[in-house]
């Protein structure tokens, strides 16, 4: 990673005291600002000046920082059309490769932002965009973003959770693969080859250590062998410090927790990494954030998308007749997939579950990360049959699907749903031929986000899905407009319903 770069730690301790000061309502806000000097030169002044009579730290940071834009509402258009609307605001939401600066990490082509406070490209969220975007026509800037993350993955080794040098610790859920059938679908297989070096090194950042664990020894960083000797994956995170996006709020967490703060920090982090930040699924006991034990379980929705990227790798090989690499993925497939079912799916619940690595059983919570063996066509019929059971009888509501049957305050609980999820839901039901339940999901979710831009001309990054009168809440930030997934599953779902 080039020194041009801002690593926002270089600028302890100023960088601590403008976080734990509360000079800014949102900790994201100053880690995003441009320095107008070199650090050396702004901690020198800082180390002279705050020693002064009525120094004040804020005019400090005005003084010697160009502080992010604010956002606006000048995108409202409820006068337009929705899917008029969805289509111009890919021209609001695009960033140029010349938009660099800080800590934000220069990428070669233009691309999407979510919205709101996220003024950079966002791995997962990016890929239920580009649904979007290939209902809008835009291929090139679809291509353009797959670029950027073949990019990161060359430079970096891995996609991290973001373009800032404070996320490059961390991926998010692995959907590189996924974008890249989206690319096939309209390019051909040949694009196979083209980014076969990119697949094959994100599945070893996925993978790194499988070579190096034991019985004795069997968890590192993101693999965990488990008791019949196969391998899945848990999210993780190399850091073991507050996050400089949410500093205070990680400081409180770890004073709430009786457990050692670099633990409590690595657990935030790895939910984090999850996308799921934060949620019950998280929990130790299902309410309270300083309870995180994210590294302890075993993701069914991480494992699935991980079985798609050795899916995905395996057709790369069977293109180029590498018989020894065909030979080694058609086991790991087998492996990951003989796993998933023993350790995820509980036939008593008929439900594929997370699994507690230390309590060595599925953590038996009900959330959206269940469907993924459907959306990514790994259970099979009777398997499917149980699970759209399950959702029809405790994860639907007026408004779409619930990301969890707990109400916690946390964003990624009841009675929030996620315009990802429900794209998840459909698409794995469908997948089974549950048309009828597909199509509730998507009927109820469409007319949610159709009221609330009649409302308001915008749509949004959650929803209430129990009272799809109120508005969305929980987290550590205000719901945000914008907004890049929900456009993107919307314009999809509106398509398949004129077809």
């Amino acid at each position: 990673m080039s020194n041009a770069y801002l690593h926002i730690e270089t600028l302890s301790p100023l960088y601590e005291d403008v976080q734990q000061a509360g000079i800014f309502a949102d900790s994201k806000y100053f880690v995003d600002a441009l320095p107008k000097t070199s650090v050396t030169d702004i901690l020198a002044r800082y180390a002279h000046e705050r020693t002064q009579p009525l120094f004040s730290l804020l005019k400090f940071i005005q003084e010697n920082f160009i502080l992010p834009d604010v956002q606006t509402d000048d995108y409202s258009s409820a006068n337009k059309p929705i899917d008029t609307h969805l289509n111009e605001l890919w021209n609001i939401l695009q960033r140029t490769p010349d938009e660099t600066g800080g800590t934000l990490i220069s990428l070669p082509y233009p691309y999407i932002v979510p919205g709101g406070r996220f003024r950079e490209i966002y791995y997962w969220d990016s890929y239920f965009t580009m649904l979007g975007l290939q209902e809008s026509g835009r291929l090139d800037l679809i291509e353009h973003m797959v670029n950027n993350f073949a990019f990161l993955i060359n430079t970096i080794g891995h996609i991290p959770n973001g373009n800032r040098t404070y996320y490059i610790s961390r991926s998010q859920p692995p959907f590189f693969s996924m974008m890249v059938g989206l690319l096939q679908n309209t390019k051909g297989h040949t694009i196979l080859d083209v980014y076969l070096p990119a697949l094959e090194k994100e599945y070893a950042f996925w993978m790194d250590g499988a070579d190096q664990i034991s019985p004795e020894a069997p968890i590192f960083r993101r693999i965990v062998l488990m008791p019949d000797g196969s391998i899945l994956n848990r999210y993780w995170d190399d850091n073991s410090t507050p996050r400089p996006e949410a500093y205070i709020e990680d400081l409180h967490i770890a004073k709430a927790s009786n457990k050692e703060p670099q633990d409590v920090y690595r657990h935030i982090r790895a939910a984090a990494e999850s996308g799921w930040d934060f949620s019950s699924r998280w929990f130790a006991d299902e309410k309270h954030m300083h309870t995180i034990q994210t590294t302890d379980i075993i993701p069914v929705d991480l494992n699935c998308l991980l079985l798609n990227l050795e899916k995905t790798l395996l057709a790369c090989y069977q293109q180029n007749k590498n018989e020894t690499a065909i030979h080694q993925f058609k086991q790991k497939i087998e492996s990951r997939q003989k796993a998933i079912q023993l350790y995820c799916w509980n036939k008593e619940y008929g439900f594929y579950f997370d699994y507690h690595i230390q309590q060595q059983k599925n953590t038996e919570r009900i959330t959206m990360a269940g469907c993924f063996p459907l959306f990514l066509a790994v259970a099979d019929q009777h398997q499917a049959d149980a699970a759209a059971k399950v959702i029809k009888e405790q994860l639907l509501a007026d408004g779409g699907v619930l990301t969890t049957t707990l109400q916690t305050g946390q964003q990624w609980d009841a009675p929030n749903g996620w315009a990802p999820l429900q794209w998840v839901a459909y698409k794995g039901l469908c997948n089974y031929r549950h048309d009828e339940l597909a199509n509730e999901i998507k009927k109820r979710w469409m007319r949610l986000n159709e009221h609330t831009y009649e409302e308001t001309g915008k749509m949004m990054e959650k929803y209430n899905v129990q009272d799809i009168h109120t508005k969305a809440g929980g987290g550590e930030y205000p719901n945000q407009d914008g907004f890049g997934w929900t456009n993107g599953v919307y314009l999809t779902l509106k398509k398949g319903t004129e077809q």
